[in-house]
């Protein structure tokens, strides 16, 4: 009986020994490109977003909190990193072809 699975065990290891594999890189360059610029995007919008501390806790300015950076500059920004994130994700290297 061990020789019956020392032949199935020899007999699986030259089937899958038989396959090749493709080591292709998943992305090209221009792809790693545009997940660069899209990651940077993302960055500044949440650097953008940061901040609206007050001196005196005491006192609340809302100049500082809802200034048109935080409230609608960053958001947009962060919003179009993730865009870009999705492109480079789905394009389509032209050396592929």
């Amino acid at each position: 009986m061990a020789t019956i699975i020392s032949k199935k065990a020899t007999s699986s290891t030259s089937t899958a020994s038989k396959v090749k594999h493709d080591n292709t890189p998943l992305f090209g360059k221009e792809n790693y490109r545009w997940m660069l610029i899209g990651i940077v995007l993302i960055a500044l919008g949440l650097f953008l977003m940061v901040g609206g501390k007050s001196k005196d806790p005491n006192v609340f300015n809302p100049k500082e909190v809802y200034s048109f950076t935080r409230i609608t500059l960053a958001p947009i920004l962060i919003l179009g990193g993730f865009v870009i994130e999705i492109f480079a994700i789905f394009r389509k290297d032209k050396n592929s072809q």
